[in-house]
């Protein structure tokens, strides 16, 4: 049964990651001071971040790194920390090293999620430039929950996955370039909720599984059906969970992908198996021409041929291998295409 509510749009919740540095401090920039709402904000970040100071300096609005326990207020930016998930339940903030989701922790959906089953009709989701499609899964439960989607323009964003995953599998309220956002959110965030439809269960045990309340691997079975597919972090098996038009997995451990990363993290594993087997060829080719210059030595001409002979394969071998390295037929440069933000106090000395 829905639930009524008079209560305004007051949870602001935004994503990003390539390229989202830029747009969230356009956006922050544009904020009234006093917006009547609470904000928070995850990026995908590195071993440290700065991201709360350049935020805090970019506009009216104070920012900080969210605290685990801490009741938030409006008229504030509350910042994911690096290693940790950011979760929001009741009035106050969670901070939990759950699983990782698409290879992330701070993950936007996880943020998005939480919002969505603990204040639906009142969230406004933002998904901000980025690579590949964290925040999407996301973006669908805040809509589900009765919240709000707004996509950055894929053409405005300076790295268009993101907005268009989003795009392409959940119906958005309002796509717009980031320096019209600011005017737009400062609308919507005083605007009724409306009323709030019951929870769906899977919204909720995601949530759960994220907040590491719910580690029953029966829970997977609630999710969704078993797959041929193993999980890229854990190797252990994936289920398959069937989000309405986006293709997503999940393993016992919790952590969750959606398609294109997994196909992300199998690029990177045969990077690094041929990265091994790169290294091990060579060091054979070495070590058989030595065996072979020291038969050679001790007159032993056929066995010193044969071993050149080997040494050869490997060479060939190793060509092979750098040929496919440098061009991107094992992999399709999935690192590259991670879309991280590295936010650290060197990266960031003029600020």
């Amino acid at each position: 049964m829905a639930t009524a509510t008079s209560a305004t749009r007051d949870i602001l919740v935004i994503g990003g990651s390539s390229g989202g540095l830029d747009a969230l401090r356009t956006l922050v920039r544009g904020l009234e001071p006093g917006l009547p709402a609470s904000v928070f904000v995850v990026l995908h970040l590195g071993s440290s971040s700065q991201l709360a100071q350049i935020l805090d300096k970019s506009g009216p609005l104070p920012a900080m790194p969210a605290t685990s326990g801490e009741h938030f207020e409006h008229g504030r930016i509350y910042v994911a920390v690096p290693g940790f998930h950011l979760l929001l339940h009741d009035s106050h903030i969670l901070l939990r090293r759950g699983p990782r989701e698409n290879l992330s922790r701070p993950a936007i959906d996880v943020l998005f999620r939480s919002a969505a089953a603990s204040f639906g009709s009142r969230v406004v989701g933002v998904v901000l430039s980025g690579a590949l499609s964290d925040g999407t899964a996301g973006l669908r439960a805040i809509k589900r929950c009765g919240g709000l989607a707004v996509v950055q323009d894929p053409v405005d964003a300076l790295v268009s996955g993101m907005p268009r995953s989003a795009l392409r599998h959940v119906e958005a309220d309002h796509v717009c370039r980031i320096k019209d956002m600011p005017r737009l959110l400062t609308r919507l965030v005083r605007e009724p909720a409306g009323p709030t439809p019951d929870i769906p269960l899977d919204v909720r045990i995601e949530a759960a599984i994220a907040a590491q309340e719910l580690l029953d691997m029966r829970a997977d079975d609630m999710l969704g059906t078993p797959s041929r597919f193993t999980c890229p972090e854990c190797h252990g098996a994936l289920w398959e969970i069937d989000d309405g038009s986006m293709l997503r997995f999940r393993c016992h451990v919790g952590h969750a992908f959606s398609a294109d990363t997994v196909l992300v993290s199998q690029d990177e594993e045969i990077d690094r198996l041929l990265g091994t087997l790169l290294r091990s060829h060579q060091e054979r080719a070495a070590l058989t021409n030595r065996m072979a210059k020291h038969e050679r030595a001790n007159e032993h001409h056929a066995l010193a041929d044969h071993l050149e002979s080997r040494a050869r394969d490997y060479e060939h071998d190793v060509k092979i291998m750098r040929k496919l390295l440098r061009s991107g037929e094992a992999g399709s440069g999935a690192t590259s295409q991670r879309g991280e933000e590295s936010i650290s106090a060197h990266e960031h000395q003029d600020e």
